[in-house]
């Protein structure tokens, strides 16, 4: 593998991803040339762009920086995301001309070799617990470089440059990336089922978080949710939760002034914890983030006024709108017990308001794997606007539609076209006392509008 010390110049396939974004400001910031191709303009390719970073949209080795393909392909670094298709022209370009195409998670273990990295896994709730762990470690003076696959709000950034010595990092499962990675300390917050397009069935699922467990460096430490300690027995995990027998445990859990309040006890104690982000998933996710930062070496009294002060992560139970009568939420729940969780903290915060809201499928596959979990999960609103399956890098799969979800969901509902929402939602808003959009997809374009109409800005 190339060194990264010897790299002039960093060319990414898929520059707006989340994850590709944030490294591609790590190079700029290190000094590197950094350019890259995307598919389509979004709000991170137009913050790129105003770094100085060349962001292109159309698929063209005219419009890969000639100051790139006039270096030594040794010095350059070309890295790719998995949507990139087979057949893309730019992509075919470099494995003809004998360049090496690396994959996000590699650059991530290349740039942390030589770090104390904390890598977050876990089917839900690995970003939100990399942005609070990042933002603890900020607050207590520890700069850290976080690579986050959200934008954190307090930031408006999903990157922190660090010194170096730490790093946050999300350890992602889809195609086992996270077995790239060699962390000091090693999260896993959840092993539901997901990618099984990738894995095959759940059980190969779970035997890959095991092999991520075994990449900690010797002497690292494993930090696992207590329900998943018998799957980790025999590496001998710290545990955290709500129950009892967790070596870290949140206890008297309550709702204060529209905030989460806990105490923490177990290995250490802090009393008073306020989260502004709601939820007893999101709690977990501080327990979480509070215990790798523990085993971290940060100054525990500081966690107190450090979690008070973040503000959250984009469309991770985010508050878009809230007044006297209505409060909207956007979420980027995409997985049956994210729903749940999601839906749940929104019952939990506003007790006896009805709910409304609306789902984009993610994947095909998805969708056909967990039809009847995401049809339980959806029944729990008080009403549903249903949006076809956003496919992302999947071709269609018959029979696999929305209206296959729509007959098993037992809520009042209506399939509609995500451009068609926010007139929709408009037309009810007088019955609606909360609102909810969640998925993984484009829905999240609609916000800005759905925002509109709560707020009257017609």
């Amino acid at each position: 593998m190339k060194e990264l010390n010897n790299i002039q110049a960093v060319y990414f396939l898929g520059i707006g991803g989340i994850g590709m974004s944030a490294l591609a400001r790590y190079f700029f910031l290190h000094g590197k040339m950094v350019a890259g191709y995307d598919r389509t303009p979004s709000d991170i390719t137009e913050q790129l762009g105003s770094l100085g970073i060349e962001v292109h949209f159309d698929d063209n080795i005219s419009s890969i920086p000639e100051q790139i393909l006039r270096l030594p392909k040794e010095q350059v670094l070309v890295v790719i995301t998995p949507a990139i298709p087979p057949h893309h022209t730019e992509r075919n370009y470099f494995i003809q001309h004998g360049y090496t195409l690396v994959k996000r998670a590699e650059v991530l273990g290349m740039i942390t070799r030589n770090s104390k990295g904390i890598g977050i896994a876990g089917t839900h709730g690995k970003t939100t617990t990399s942005a609070i762990t990042s933002h603890l470690l900020h607050e207590s003076g520890m700069s850290p470089s976080a690579f986050v696959g959200g934008i954190m709000v307090n930031y408006d950034t999903n990157f922190l440059a660090g010194n170096g010595e730490i790093s946050v990092m999300e350890a992602d499962e889809f195609d086992r990336s996270f077995l790239k990675l060699s962390p000091s300390v090693a999260v896993i917050t959840s092993v539901d089922a997901d990618h099984l397009d990738i894995y095959g069935n759940e059980e190969s699922f779970r035997e890959g978080f095991l092999l991520y467990a075994r990449c900690l460096i010797p002497g690292g430490k494993l930090i696992v949710q207590e329900s998943l300690k018998s799957l980790f027995e025999n590496l001998s995990p710290v545990t955290y939760g709500f129950n009892a027998d967790a070596d870290v445990r949140a206890v008297n859990v309550r709702v204060y002034n529209g905030r989460f309040v806990f105490d923490v006890e177990g290995l250490f104690t802090l009393p008073n914890l306020s989260l502004m982000m709601a939820g007893r998933h999101n709690v977990l996710n501080a327990l979480a983030a509070i215990t790798a930062c523990y085993f971290s070496g940060t100054d525990m009294n500081k966690i107190p006024s450090a979690l008070y002060a973040f503000k959250g992560v984009k469309r991770r139970f985010e508050r878009v709108y809230e007044s006297d009568s209505v409060c909207y939420i956007d979420d980027y729940a995409h997985h049956p017990k994210e729903l749940e969780a999601c839906i749940d903290a929104v019952r939990e915060l506003y007790p006896g308001k009805k709910v409304y809201g609306a789902f984009q499928p993610h994947l095909f596959t998805r969708t056909r794997d967990f039809a009847q979990g995401f049809s339980e999960s959806l029944s729990k609103l008080d009403y549903l606007f249903l949006l076809p399956i956003y496919p992302a890098r999947e071709l269609p799969i018959e029979g696999v539609t929305s209206e296959m979800l729509s007959a098993a969901i037992t809520c009042p509902h209506k399939i509609v076209q995500k451009e068609n929402l926010p007139a929709e939602v408009k037309q009810i808003k007088s019955e609606i006392e909360v609102f909810v959009t969640m998925g993984a997809g484009d829905i999240d374009r609609e916000v800005v509008n759905l925002k509109k109409v709560f707020a009257h800005e017609d």
